[in-house]
């Protein structure tokens, strides 16, 4: 049974009532995220090298986001939301440990079903964002790219529990704002992810990583998922082409 509930914008802004099918209840132990297969064997082929590149292989983990969720959740799990936990993958990996990140990178694969194709959608739309995002910040001053990147990544996370098939979820881009907001504060993740998921949720405008993330759709090509800021933006740009 779906759940009505009421939230409250900005003063001066009207309520706005939103149907929210799934939830993360006090204390749930919420699933692990897969990783791409080709994630997997990469890094793989990486640690087998005689020195390990740390750089090399933050790359290849912020190019996949079940990877980078996985890491972020060990860190969140470790640290909290503690001021000065690590927030850069390259520094989660130097301070947990580079086997106890493999193994968290290595619980889960995404499996060629049926599902496999709309999986990695959404894996290669938050890549997109994510390098989208980057370069929007590049532009603009006081923003942090490798922030702006992660959010990016990020921006995402509220559809997994329906793309996964977790336990009580059957919604959509409808809620994704919603669940992603409850992902990011379950799991500890780093400030700015938390900061964009509360912004949305709360319908607050004109804040920075709105605008990025908003700027990065615009600036995509190749989405077809159902992201939650593909109906404001797609059909604009459907009718200006």
């Amino acid at each position: 049974m779906q759940k009505k509930t009421v939230r409250r914008a900005e003063p001066g802004n009207n309520s706005v009532e939103e149907s929210q099918s799934w939830r993360v209840e006090s204390g749930q132990e919420l699933p692990d995220v897969p990783v791409l297969p080709g994630t997997l064997l990469r890094l793989d082929l990486e640690v087998q090298e005689r020195c390990v590149d740390l750089r090399a292989m933050s790359r290849l983990v912020l190019s996949d986001l079940g990877a980078t969720l996985q890491i972020l959740r060990l860190a969140g799990t470790t640290y909290g939301s503690a001021e000065g936990r690590p927030a850069r993958i390259e520094d989660c990996i130097s301070d947990l440990g580079l086997d106890a990140c493999l193994e968290a990178v290595s619980v889960r694969t995404i499996p060629r079903d049926d599902h496999y194709n709309t999986i990695a959608e959404i894996w290669s739309h938050s890549l997109e964002i994510a390098q989208d995002s980057m370069q929007v910040a590049e532009e603009t001053l006081d923003v942090n790219p490798d922030e702006a990147y992660l959010v990016g990544l990020m921006h995402s996370i509220g559809m997994l529990p329906a793309a996964l098939g977790w336990t009580g979820s059957n919604g959509g881009a409808s809620d994704g704002i919603f669940i992603g907001y409850q992902l990011a504060k379950a799991w500890s993740l780093p400030h700015p992810v938390v900061a964009f998921f509360a912004e949305m949720h709360l319908a607050a405008r004109g804040t920075q990583w709105q605008q990025i993330v908003r700027s990065a759709h615009n600036r995509a090509i190749r989405s077809t998922v159902e992201c939650p800021f593909e109906r404001e933006i797609r059909p604009l740009l459907r009718r200006a082409m």
